[in-house]
């Protein structure tokens, strides 16, 4: 088999996706085992679409749950029960239409393979499909990407606002679902926890899609902040619990030594600034004093940064092997019958006018 013989479930929280969820299921690819549609408390008919198209289609089940409690919540109600069901590959969609199934198999294959335990879909890959997601979000995802491999440790990957991913039956295990963040900071919380729990990621390149349905409630000049926090949040715990608690790694003490330094420069920084307005003049020796510490606060942040990355270089999937897999599987669909295209999605999603 295409997929190495693993069992796929694919994982679909849904919030108010009454137009969208019934062209996600009808065209699920047959290689699917199972389906499961978290609805995450939707107020519009999205459990009842679900429930017509499980009628017909034995793979697909739901959930309800009373109450909208976030798309991390309802992600995280999706892991627990494909953990219990042991698949091998569980993959995560989102019910509004705008992940291409022709990306599926991409997703699926490392995991099948055994050289990858958690795969996330990239749309920044290629220079083409820039162009075609909007400028604020570009700006917002390039922002949170250089966040995320800070707090995460994988300095490898990028566009890690992408929620299409695919996991391992060790990632499903392995990864605090019960904890998981309940907003829109879903997949960021998803790659530190999986670092955490020492999982290979490969980033995987996707075609980003988009017009297709009615516009995500995301606003990211308000979310980035949030996730942002989050981030810094997470970094410490992060920390703690790889290089604290399960095995110490000296590279604490250069953070340390990062932040001691910047906390003694602060008031050093204000004293200089004050003379200087005062006088016109530099005082030498807290002069000296403050640049010493800048110097010793950034070569330790930066040689911090340089050894999380050693450390963590063993779990990031090169970029080689990637496009190794997508040329075995397209040698291999060649003759194949397609997938449906995301154009026919798109189609059969769009409102009557």
């Amino acid at each position: 088999m295409a997929l190495n013989g693993a069992s796929v479930a694919v994982l679909i929280p849904a919030y108010n996706e009454e137009r969208q969820i019934g062209a996600v299921l009808e065209s699920m690819p047959s290689y699917v085992d199972e389906v499961l549609v978290v609805n995450d408390g939707s107020k519009d008919n999205t459990a009842g679409v679900v429930e017509a198209r499980a009628a017909i289609d034995s793979r697909v089940s739901l959930i309800n749950l009373e109450r909208n409690k976030g798309v991390g919540a309802a992600t995280a109600t999706a892991c627990i029960w494909a953990r219990s069901r042991r698949h091998e590959v569980a993959v995560l969609v989102d019910g509004d239409g705008q992940m291409a199934w022709e990306d599926l198999e991409h997703l699926v294959r490392p995991i099948a393979d055994g050289r990858a335990d958690l795969t996330k879909g990239n749309r920044l890959l290629s220079p083409s499909d820039w162009g075609r997601i909007p400028k604020i979000r570009l700006l917002g995802n390039a922002a949170l990407s250089l966040l995320t491999k800070i707090a995460s440790g994988y300095w490898a990957i990028a566009d890690s606002q992408s929620g299409y991913m695919a996991l391992s039956r060790y990632a499903l295990e392995n990864i605090q679902w019960e904890e998981l963040y309940h907003s829109y900071g879903r997949p960021n919380d998803i790659l530190v926890r999986a670092n955490t729990a020492n999982c290979r990621v490969a980033d995987i390149p996707i075609r980003p899609v988009y017009g297709v349905g009615e516009r995500s409630s995301m606003k990211v000049g308000k979310v980035i902040f949030s996730i942002a926090f989050l981030l810094f949040r997470r970094f410490w715990w992060r920390l703690f619990h790889k290089y604290i608690l399960r095995d110490f790694h000296p590279l604490v003490f250069f953070y340390l030594l990062s932040i001691f330094s910047f906390v003694l420069s602060v008031p050093l920084l204000v004293y200089v600034l004050s003379v200087f307005v005062e006088t016109a003049r530099l005082p030498p020796i807290a002069t000296l004093s403050l640049a010493f510490l800048g110097v010793t606060c950034l070569n330790s942040l930066f040689f911090a940064f340089w050894m999380d990355m050693q450390v963590n270089a063993p779990l990031a999937v090169r970029p080689n092997e990637v496009f190794a897999i997508r040329r075995e599987i397209s040698i291999e669909n060649e003759f194949a019958p397609e997938l449906p295209k995301t154009e026919e999605l798109r189609a059969v999603s769009q409102p009557d006018e």
